[in-house]
């Protein structure tokens, strides 16, 4: 009695290797709906390898630091520099040793759909994490680069354990703890992935709950950047108490009002 091909479907799904010889066994079935089938488990594999590799990247730093008897490692990341209203916000993530957690990256290559999803994994495995927020008053006081960087420092502080080391996104912060600063780190490292992924999904629900006390700018949708939307917004009804001042086209606005 012939197998079904669904049934063939749900055999396949044991392979875990392309070298499975379950593959070699159906690979006779001359049934195109077989072969579609083992087509596309050898893709899931494929795609499992590919991820588990890419995962196994972005361990490089943190498996360096194993490698010297350091652990506790916090990943630090920031969202929300370029945007004309709303605070900037950063993370710091300290996960356990050699953490993997499918689908996470650099924020801005995870789909908008699983930020959430992402993000719930990263809160659910991470030993501690930490959120700095500061606001646009502070950000046009001492400029957008220093903000950041108290922002970092606050993240810091909000964590329950103390890092050994920091990895940190493009910065170099005045702390009493060993740093290594890394350019473009959201996609060499796994703990700042971590942070920016959190910063974001914090950042984004902000923004969302600002839209509701500010209508007309679209804050959901854009998160503060300068918008097609924004833009219009701001030419229909001004800036807000969010809005950043030393930020053009604000900044012009100020100066007229």
């Amino acid at each position: 009695k012939m197998t079904t091909i669904k049934a063939v479907g749900e055999l396949l799904q044991a392979a875990q290797t392309l070298s499975d010889p379950l593959f070699d066994e159906w690979s006779q079935d001359t049934r195109q709906g077989v072969q579609k089938l083992i087509a596309k488990r050898q893709r899931e594999i494929q795609a499992a390898l590919d991820e588990a590799a890419r995962l196994e990247t972005l361990l490089a730093y943190e498996r360096e630091l194993y490698a010297q008897n350091i652990s506790l490692i916090a990943g630090i990341d920031e969202v929300g520099r370029g945007p004309l209203a709303g605070p900037v916000v950063t993370a710091a993530v300290i996960l356990p040793e050699n953490c993997q957690i499918p689908g996470l990256n650099d924020s801005k290559q995870i789909p908008k759909a699983q930020h959430q999803a992402v993000y719930d994994r990263v809160m659910a495995e991470a030993l501690a994490v930490g959120i700095g927020i500061i606001d646009n008053h502070v950000i046009d006081q001492v400029n957008i680069y220093e903000a950041t960087k108290l922002a970092m420092l606050q993240a810091i502080e909000h964590l329950e354990l103390k890092p050994e080391h920091l990895l940190i996104d493009a910065m170099s912060l005045e702390i009493d703890i060993p740093q290594t600063s890394l350019i473009k780190g959201d996609a060499k490292s796994i703990s700042i992935a971590a942070a920016s992924i959190v910063a974001k999904v914090t950042r984004d629900q902000m923004m969302t709950e600002y839209d509701q006390t500010y209508p007309g700018y679209d804050f959901t949708h854009n998160a503060g950047y300068g918008t097609k939307k924004h833009l219009e917004g701001l030419a229909k009804q001004g800036f807000t108490d969010i809005h950043r001042q030393s930020f053009e086209p604000i900044k012009s606005m100020v100066g007229r009002g």
